[in-house]
């Protein structure tokens, strides 16, 4: 039986405030096909643009920001196709590293492209051996950086990563799939980091990394309440649709109840406001909704 994504239905319990921004999702289009190295596309019909725009209407969504699925590695012409269909709602996070040419980059920019994709996991373009290249890239244009890796070893990269010059986040709730408390010294060294100026940690994918499991996944959500408390200025969420991992029906999540889950750990309305509109806006460098 092929996969099939909800794209609409009973609405999310929490409303979204006007101009919120997913910091995280995947859209694909006819013509661009998966290239050697990368995970191949998502199962089931190829979820498109137009599918995520049924699936913005339904949960609440007003802006969009599109990462480059690895499915394509460092070919971001699918990314950039993406883009011209969203138009001037959406701006994207694109697959690049020392090969891209200035021509490319400036291509990229064109398309609304405001971040490079650091993936340090089995299919990732640019992994953390590149993760100075990308950030010189990054500084130069005023890019962000999405990073994700297995967060169980943020204590072996903090070094790195303090001495970032790019805005960056830190994807999938820091992905530690050692499982960690609040107190954890992964927890401890993400929390500094975040003191440092320039990293935002990003609620997306829960349950990816969780050991508790759904629905509720009481580990992450413990993690995220303290993020939360911490550094309510440097939170982001995203809602990882089109959920690339699932590769039968009872693997995908129901997108109304995760939303409602996530967005609950954020203690109130003026906290769902900064994660979804304020601060995607300074890490992306993006205008305010009414001034695009």
């Amino acid at each position: 039986m092929s996969l099939i994504r909800t794209l609409s239905g009973a609405k999310p319990s929490i409303t979204l405030p006007k101009g919120a921004i997913d910091t995280q999702m995947h859209a694909y289009l006819p013509g661009y096909p998966a290239l050697p190295g990368g995970p191949g596309l998502p199962a089931g019909d190829l979820p498109t643009p137009e599918q995520y725009r049924q699936f913005m209407d339904w949960i609440g969504i007003d802006r969009v920001i599109v990462t480059q699925g690895m499915a394509h590695q460092l070919d971001n012409s699918n990314l950039v196709a993406c883009l011209e269909w969203f138009g001037d709602i959406a701006w994207g996070i694109a697959a690049v590293d020392a090969s891209t040419s200035e021509a490319e980059l400036d291509r990229l920019s064109a398309a609304r492209v405001r971040g490079a994709r650091i993936m340090n996991l089995p299919g990732g373009a640019a992994n953390l051996t590149k993760l100075e290249e990308v950030d010189a890239i990054a500084a130069s244009r005023d890019w962000m950086i999405a990073i994700q890796f297995d967060g169980s070893d943020i204590l072996d990269y903090e070094e790195r990563l303090s001495k970032l010059k790019s805005r960056w986040v830190l994807d999938h709730h820091g992905k530690f799939f050692c499982g960690v408390t609040p107190d954890s010294p992964q927890v401890k060294a993400t929390k500094r980091l975040i003191d440092g100026g320039r990293c935002w940690f990003k609620f997306a994918g829960a349950y990816e990394s969780s050991k508790t499991g759904g629905p509720d996944f009481e580990d992450v959500a413990a993690v995220a309440r303290s993020m939360a408390a911490h550094a309510p200025e440097r939170i982001v969420w995203g809602s990882n649709w089109p959920h690339n991992l699932a590769r039968a029906q009872a693997d995908y999540p129901d997108d109304a109840a995760l939303a409602d889950t996530v967005l609950g750990w954020l203690p109130d309305e003026a906290a769902r406001r900064l994660a979804l509109v304020d601060n995607p806006q300074r890490l992306f460098g993006i205008p305010p909704a009414g001034d695009r």
